[in-house]
């Protein structure tokens, strides 16, 4: 009887245990599934973050490389441009006369220099030779730029974001809370539509499937496509994001090769990249294009291209009647070289929105393009060297773009000319002084450093050969460099694009900025560096100017072909006198851009 007992009382616990057995796997099977969903849409990223994470590390453990070596990696980056101009910079122990930069890391993560970025921001870079990637230890609102920016990224994926806030001052405008709270959400819309989910594979299926109907998707979609230059790139991809915003569209940008390792991720757990096996990759041109009084929800995909033309095609795009029919367009591929965030403003909702979001309108591209351009790895790298091992020392940074818009009827000698005339008729830089020898002038004296950016070589030799062993006027000392040279724009070229985004950004950085007139190359860096920026006049044949330069009033790029017509088909005539936010740019008349209502200006 006792045995009887055990043997029902064994099998009793053995019943219980199947039932928890039963009971765990019920409740951990959902649980495995939901899981392997979300693997499934991020893994990507998580491994691409970590051998980017591995090979950054290894960066940023050996920065020792040379000039010539860099120069492997951007043609003309060079050992003559990387070489330090003038006498005090190869007396530190750091830089050598050969051009090598050696240990510029231990300069950025010592900041031992009260006049280098790391001094000024009183912040501390930790590392060791032991880490991947030297940690942070700032004010997190500081290095997300007051909640700008999003935590949660891989560091060692993406360096300038964590680092870039030492290299440049605390910007005095803050983003709004509604602009924070937009962009959040733009974030969480990502996250769900972008490239590598099941909500993106399912609704690019069927507007595949329905390009000549109308269809209804999950998700609804934005391409950017790219032409000219890559300043006009760079400021229409911020026009386009904004419109993206607005509409609760997801932003894809279609990036070749060319571009590929300039910029970083800008959202997390996602890329903006639209992939190039998707059926839209080639269509530029479809058939389905935006056209006054031709507009539909019909379709599934509309073409629409805002590119600066001079012919009398009517822009409609920003008209209330245009974007109530499209908004329902699942997807729409946008071709654009302009800033045209100003023709929003005629769209009454799109008005109040801005608004909200930017109380200080002249602050869209500066917040805007913080947010989205961050320097790859790659790109850091290369800037982050060039400014400690040229920049960081000086008293003050003075950035000087020239562009040659016709190289054959303009003489170099007459640009030049209007440089030095504007430069040191408005005090930028000092005059020469003959009667005084450098042997009499003192070792702590203030020390500019001039960065000129220019296809041509000539400008920054004739500015150094202006200074070099002379003295100023002022007592300074001015050393200048100039990290390229090309000789002709060229386009579709990866090398030329990492060197206009080095130069782009390291003007940015500069506390006085000279650029030339209608150069979308200066407004990027004019953007993102909060400068107001002194326009070079532009010229375009042997000619003289008087003045040689006049000072922007705004941070905004100029947009420069503005809608002629009201949507109702009425001439506009004056574009500003219709709206308090804008004005007439200084460097084209026939341009806009955007100011604060308050803004007290008086054009000429």
């Amino acid at each position: 009887m006792e045995i009887f007992q055990a043997k029902v009382d064994n099998t009793r616990i053995s019943s219980n245990r199947y039932t928890t057995f039963f009971v765990v796997l019920f409740i951990s099977f959902p649980v495995a599934v939901i899981v392997s969903s979300m693997y499934r849409n991020s893994s990507f990223f998580v491994f691409e973050g970590f051998f980017q994470a591995r090979e950054a590390g290894k960066s940023f453990q050996n920065i020792t490389t040379t000039g010539s070596q860099l120069g492997e990696r951007v043609h003309n980056i060079s050992d003559d441009n990387l070489r330090p101009v003038g006498e005090l910079l190869t007396s530190e122990p750091n830089v050598t006369t050969n051009g090598t930069v050696q240990n510029v890391t231990h300069h950025i993560l010592e900041g031992n220099n009260n006049n280098s970025v790391s001094g000024l921001k009183n912040a501390s870079l930790t590392g060791s030779t032991n880490e991947s990637f030297p940690r942070v230890s700032l004010d997190n609102k500081e290095e997300l730029l007051g909640g700008l920016l999003t935590g949660g990224f891989d560091e060692a994926s993406c360096i300038s974001r964590v680092q870039s806030h030492l290299f440049r001052k605390v910007s005095p405008h803050k983003a709004s809370p509604f602009l924070i709270s937009k962009l959040r959400n733009y974030e969480e819309i990502h996250r769900r539509c972008g490239p590598n989910t099941r909500a993106y594979d399912g609704s690019m299926r069927k507007i595949a499937r329905s390009k000549d109907n109308g269809t209804a998707t999950m998700c609804k979609y934005l391409i950017w496509t790219p032409v000219n230059g890559l300043g006009n790139q760079m400021i229409s991809i911020v026009a386009t994001f904004l419109y993206a915003i607005l509409t609760d569209r997801v932003l894809l940008v279609k990036f070749g090769e060319d571009k590929h390792d300039l910029f970083c991720e800008p959202f997390l757990n996602s890329t903006w990249i639209l992939p190039q096996k998707s059926p839209f990759w080639k269509e530029n041109h479809i058939q389905t294009q935006l056209q006054k009084d031709k507009v539909n929800n019909s379709t599934s995909v509309l073409f629409i291209n805002l590119q600066y033309t001079h012919s009398s095609h009517e822009k409609i795009f920003h008209c209330d009647q245009t974007q109530d029919l499209i908004r329902n367009i699942p997807l729409l591929i946008l071709m654009s070289d302009q800033y045209f965030v100003p023709s929003l403003f005629m769209n009454q909702l799109f008005n109040m929105e801005i608004s909200k979001m930017f109380p200080e309108k002249d602050t869209i591209f500066h917040h805007l393009g913080r947010y989205l351009f961050h320097p790859s790895n790659e790109a850091w790298e290369l800037i982050s060297r060039y400014y400690q091992a040229h920049l960081a020392k000086a008293d003050e940074r003075i950035g000087i773009q020239i562009r040659v818009f016709n190289a054959i009827s303009t003489p170099k000698q007459a640009i030049m000319d209007l440089v030095l005339s504007c430069t040191l008729n408005h005090k930028i830089l000092p005059k020469v002084d003959l009667q005084t020898s450098m042997s009499s002038v003192g070792k702590n004296e203030t020390v500019k450093a001039v960065l000129v950016a220019s296809l041509y070589k000539e400008f920054g030799d004739n500015l150094r050969r202006m200074y070099e062993k002379k003295a100023t006027a002022s007592g300074e000392f001015i050393e200048v460099y100039q990290p390229s040279h090309e000789g002709k724009q060229m386009f579709n070229d990866k090398k030329h694009n990492v060197k206009a985004w080095m130069e782009m950004y390291l003007l940015s950085l500069c506390d006085v900025l000279v650029t030339t007139s209608l150069s979308t190359f200066g407004y990027v860096a004019q953007g993102l560096g909060n400068l107001k920026p002194w326009f070079l006049y532009r010229l375009v044949k042997n000619e003289t100017h008087f003045p040689p330069c006049e000072q922007d009033f705004s941070l905004e790029p100029c947009y420069h072909d503005p809608p002629k017509h009201y949507c109702d088909g009425k001439p506009l005539k004056d574009f500003v006198s219709s709206f308090s936010s804008l004005k007439k740019c200084k460097d084209f008349s026939f341009g806009v851009k955007l100011v604060n209502d308050t803004t007290t200006f008086f054009h000429k």
